[in-house]
């Protein structure tokens, strides 16, 4: 992990986000010693949420499907 100082991290925003990215976070050094820390915001999101496909068929087609399955 690389530390910035803070005139690098003015220059190179965009660097130092997509490198927070990459690795996890990234550290910005202050001429006076203080260190802070870049990490990207992790969103929390179900592996359920997907999104859904279009087949075309009406709900009794579906009932008739899960009938026929159900009955093997």
């Amino acid at each position: 992990m690389n530390t910035f100082t803070y005139s690098e991290a003015r220059q190179k925003l965009a660097l130092l986000l997509d490198k927070a990215k990459k690795e996890g976070k990234v550290l910005i050094k202050r001429k006076d010693g203080t260190i802070f820390e870049l990490r990207p915001v992790r969103t929390k999101k179900s592996y359920l949420n997907v999104k859904g496909v279009d087949l075309n068929i009406d709900k009794d087609e579906i009932i008739d499907i899960l009938r026929e399955v159900r009955e093997r």
